[in-house]
């Protein structure tokens, strides 16, 4: 069988071509600086490609669509490359066992198996023998060294998994195929509609949401106008490190997320923005303001640059499209406090919580009309918590923002999640 290899600098989604054709050379150079390339194999009478190959190893990236007689994706596979740059990690795998060739790509109720692993030595295997809807069978997958991770090939020595999957005794007989004249698109930038290594979650203009006259929207209210933020109050952080976590679970290795910032005391905020819409318990248009994220504000400096803050086991070389790191929480809770004093000011919460006993006004504060629920004081230290409520269980990133000096201004946390609120494209601040 002669199989047509051919390399591009990336591999558009929705044409499913191709774009910017490279030599074999070409690639290989991209391959050793560590730039992605895309790496194609057809085969004769056929459309749709056997197999692409996307490598980007400054990303810590390889991996590959398999695809059908119908140009449907079959299988795929995640490789990173890690500390050992001999081998790579089976990150992901996916298989779709699609019942017929009418059948649509990642139909609702095609059957698949996917597998993930970690280098510890976790994973998870979920069969889903009805599709997405028809309930799932997870596992612990049991498998050796040699089955999670694979050797590094070197370019141009891939083996090819499309011939494994159909069980081919003889081995194919490959083509490098000529690199056509690439088109004149307009530009050096790939398109957005081409493929990309996996990135974790953006923050996007975050500190628009404290700016009073951009328009928002959060995707169920197609504009929100914010308004000024609503300071609660401030937050002693006399231990130089604050935590951002949720209170109401157990945290026997401390907070979830740490930032360092310089000891002092800080003014606490809730984003506010305000919109009308179709109520219609009242029948009526109605104008509410809602909080959209809650701000430790460090210092006035304009934040140029936001940032995740990672737990401490994570690795971002490890992260899917769109991944977040945070706190959870399975109390709809999340906090500011004073790391120095989070013992005992979890213990301190957790007295306040519970109604049925005097509580100290020298260490407690209530707050209402806010996201803001309350705040507790330390006496032997100083440090405090303050306890803000969210929208739901889950994980809630922390964002971080930064002067142009790279000194951290501001902590936010998105009450709603991810992904949470964004600024409409070209929103300006009203005058």
């Amino acid at each position: 069988m002669v199989i047509e290899v051919g390399y591009a600098q990336a591999w558009d989604l929705e044409t499913r071509v191709p774009w910017r054709p490279i030599s074999m050379e070409e690639a290989r150079e991209r391959d050793a600086d560590g730039l992605p390339y895309v790496v194609v194999y057809r085969t004769a009478g056929r459309e749709a490609p056997l197999e692409v190959r996307f490598v980007s190893w400054r990303d810590h990236y390889a991996g590959l669509w398999v695809y059908d007689a119908q140009g449907r994706r079959t299988h795929e596979l995640d490789l990173r490359l890690l500390d050992d740059p001999t081998r790579l990690l089976h990150r992901y795998s996916a298989g779709w066992y699609y019942t017929g060739p009418e059948m649509a790509e990642f139909d609702e109720a095609c059957p698949r198996i996917t597998v993930e692993l970690f280098p510890d030595g976790r994973g998870r295997r979920t069969e889903e023998p009805k599709g997405r809807h028809g309930g799932a069978h997870i596992t612990v997958p049991t498998l050796g060294d040699d089955e999670r991770w694979t050797h590094r090939p070197v370019f141009g020595e891939w083996p090819l998994l499309w011939s494994r999957l159909h069980g081919l005794t003889e081995p194919p007989v490959f083509e490098i195929a000529e690199a056509a004249a690439a088109a004149d698109d307009g530009g050096d930038l790939t398109p957005a509609t081409c493929w990309r290594p996996p990135r974790p979650a953006q923050a996007g203009l975050i500190g628009e949401l404290f700016r009073p006259g951009v328009c928002v929207t959060d995707g169920y209210h197609p504009r929100m106008t914010v308004v000024e933020p609503r300071r609660i109050g401030v937050l002693n952080v006399p231990s130089g490190l604050l935590a951002v976590s949720g209170p109401d679970i157990d945290h026997g290795d401390g907070p979830h997320i740490t930032v360092p910032v310089p000891p002092g005391a800080y003014v606490l905020e809730e984003a506010l923005a305000r919109h009308t819409y179709h109520c219609e318990w009242e029948g009526r248009e109605v104008t509410r303001t809602d909080t959209t994220a809650v701000r430790l504000l460090v210092r006035e400096d304009p934040a140029v640059s936001w940032e995740m803050v990672l737990r401490s086991d994570d690795d971002l070389r490890l992260f899917f499209e769109n991944q977040i790191s945070g706190f959870d929480t399975d109390g709809a809770t999340g906090c500011f406090a004073d790391a120095g004093a989070w013992d005992p000011l979890l213990v301190l919460f957790e007295s306040l919580m519970q109604a049925d006993r005097y509580l100290d006004p020298d260490v407690y504060e209530d707050i209402s009309d806010s996201m803001y629920l309350l705040r507790a004081r330390d006496r032997a230290s100083g440090g405090e918590l303050a306890a803000f409520a969210t929208t739901g269980d889950g994980t809630y990133p922390v964002w971080v923002g930064r002067c142009e000096a790279g000194e951290v201004v501001g902590v936010v946390v998105l009450t709603g999640g991810m992904p949470g609120l964004l600024p409409e494209a070209g929103a300006t601040a009203a005058v």
